[in-house]
């Protein structure tokens, strides 16, 4: 079908036909993750971001293309999880501010908008690789910009760039040698290439108005892990030994009730269409400055039609008579933050839930940490976020002073909205951030990029748990922020990181020849090893890892490790490294039996 311009209700349905087209192929996408182990999770996280995106474009349907891609790209920054999710948020988030200014878009405004994309996805990157979904966005646009001088028909131009697409991703193996060897397209690419089919379907049947009226939202199909299809050599148990730190006082733990001067916490919207004052001028700064005479933790999120605001106040009848001046007031939540920290402390806990208003019109249930409740100048010096998976390595890093501990990992990955509510739930002024895997850090950054203006962040990019706990071991409570920081990258680099899980299909890496249901051991996110036994698997990995024979060995359980060969593996430890210092933990990780740490 023929189609002159693009809107923004042909745009939604293009954008749900999309997302439907992904959430049926997830489960491919993750099979081709490089490594053959069980924690495929690209399709999974690229879905939740589009499912994060479809659920916002829903609640505010708009006909204008600019209008309509906002919308999207709000949702999608919010909720996007791991590396694929954000870079995919941050093509949708350029597109949408080319498109912004326009009612509709034609052939050369369309390509213009998906190369912005693809640059702002490119900037989001601190090392942009080639051969990944980043190729295949910007060959996709690079053509879109050449041909849409030759046609001023969408559904042509969308069908050249589908057909440039899955031309580049098929020659991602050809760009990153990891790719060939195991016999995989990337996974990325290949997940935005369904989304562009997605998009193709619709403009071929020119059905945007009807997709556009479908009722309910797209529910994500959240892909279960592979299982092997050779089950391992035993049945393991989990193990008996519990770690049991003393728990130190969390930043709000550590305050004085009284101490809280702005008392009120205020949550609502503003409807500019609604009330006496409707269609008033609104000056956010003028709000803002009238806002903070008596209040802090000011946050506006404005648009023509509603203003969400957020303030701690003493005066919250001022702060209403105030909102009154641009419009009706609904949704208004209004806390006792002094109440609210006397319950807290009473029950021993740190973090109570509450509704979040920020989170989506209209208001759902959440159980995210709720906001911090001190004003910026008498909140704690620092605050730390970890990323953990177990519930052994949580107490670990809660032992070490991390006030927030957010259940994540490989196979499900917090998204950039869950980093802003952790951020927002501790009372300190510096906040450190240890995403643990490298597919979060990417989430943590978008988060640190959105708070900026309200809260100083650092993110150190720790990769795995044995790097996050070394850099939360090395922080130092009396030392500058930027110390601190230097510190824990120093920190980061001294200690090696093993992994010991079993593979989910048979393949090659390197010279090791993989079998499905054998155990494999990674190194520094390399596959060294692998066995039919796993005490010779990870006999295998650590051989790898020990350099000296005199580092510190830590041993992290999974909740599927075996006591007999925990044992057996600390004693091969000992004979073969009598001057190494051994170390035995319950991790309670999943997916992986064990984790190493190995530091000098």
């Amino acid at each position: 079908m023929s189609i002159r311009s693009l809107n923004g209700t042909d745009f939604t349905a293009m954008v749900i036909a999309g997302a439907e087209q992904l959430g049926q192929h997830a489960e491919h996408v993750n099979s081709l993750n490089v490594f053959p182990v069980p924690d495929d999770d690209t399709g999974t996280n690229m879905n939740l971001t589009m499912t994060a995106g479809v659920a916002e474009i829903k609640r505010k349907s708009s006909a204008s293309i600019g209008e309509a891609a906002g919308i999207l790209s709000k949702g999608l920054l919010m909720g996007a999880r791991g590396n694929s999710g954000v870079i995919l948020s941050q093509l949708f988030r350029g597109f949408s501010r080319s498109a912004a200014p326009f009612e509709e878009l034609n052939t050369i405004q369309f390509a213009a908008a998906l190369q912005n994309g693809v640059d702002a996805a490119y900037k989001a990157v601190v090392k942009p690789v080639e051969g990944t979904i980043l190729t295949v966005a910007k060959e996709a646009a690079k053509h879109a910009s050449y041909y849409a001088r030759r046609t001023n028909d969408i559904t042509e131009l969308m069908n050249e760039v589908l057909l440039k697409a899955k031309e580049a991703l098929a020659m991602t193996p050809d760009m990153l040698p990891v790719l060939k060897q195991v016999g995989v397209v990337d996974s990325g690419g290949q997940g935005l290439v369904y989304i562009y089919e997605g998009f193709m379907e619709v403009l071929l049947k020119g059905d945007g108005a009807s997709r556009t009226s479908l009722q309910g939202e797209i529910a994500p199909s959240v892909v279960a892990p592979v299982k092997p299809s050779v089950q391992p050599e035993s049945a393991p148990t989990k193990p008996t030994q519990v770690l049991a730190p003393e728990m130190p006082l969390s930043a709000q733990a550590r305050l004085e009730t009284e101490d809280i001067e702005f008392l009120y916490d205020m949550e609502f919207f503003i409807n500019r269409e609604l009330g006496e004052n409707a269609g008033t001028a609104f000056d956010e700064e003028i709000f803002r400055k009238a806002l903070s005479v008596n209040g802090d933790s000011i946050i506006i999120i404005g648009d023509d039609e509603v203003i969400k605001v957020h303030v701690h106040s003493k005066t919250p009848g001022d702060v209403l008579n105030l909102a009154l001046k641009y419009g009706e007031i609904t949704q208004i939540h209004i806390l006792n933050m002094r109440e609210q920290h006397r319950d807290l402390l009473s029950t021993g806990m740190d973090v109570a839930a509450s509704p979040d208003l920020f989170a989506e019109i209209p208001q759902e249930k959440t159980s995210a940490p709720e906001e911090a409740v001190l004003p910026a100048d008498e909140m704690a010096p620092y605050g730390f976020i970890a990323v953990s998976s177990g519930d052994g390595i949580a107490e670990i890093f809660k032992s070490l002073g991390v006030d927030v501990v957010m259940s994540g990992g490989q196979t499900m990955n917090p998204s950039t909205e869950d980093f802003v509510k952790a951020v927002r739930s501790i009372a300190a002024d510096q906040i450190f951030i240890l995403p643990n895997n490298s597919n979060i850090v990417l989430a943590a950054e978008q988060a640190r990029e959105l708070l900026e203006d309200e809260r100083r962040i650092t993110v150190i990019p720790s990769k795995t748990i044995p790097q996050g706990m070394a850099a939360a071991f090395a922080f130092q409570e009396d030392e500058s922020a930027e110390t601190n920081r230097d510190q824990m990258l120093e920190a980061i680099g001294r200690v090696q990181s093993g992994q010991v899980t079993h593979a989910v299909r048979d393949t090659q890496y390197d010279e090791l020849d993989i079998k499905a249901g054998h155990y494999i051991g990674i190194h520094n996110s390399k596959i060294v090893a692998t066995d039919e036994s796993i005490l010779r698997a990870c006999e295998g990995l650590l051989g790898q890892m020990m350099q000296s024979g005199d580092e510190v060995v830590t041993i992290l359980e999974g909740e599927e490790a075996d006591e007999e060969v925990t044992a057996a593996l600390s004693a091969w430890l000992e004979e073969q490294y009598p001057d190494a210092e051994i170390e035995v933990h319950q991790g309670g990780q999943p997916v992986y039996y064990y984790l190493f740490a190995v530091e000098s």
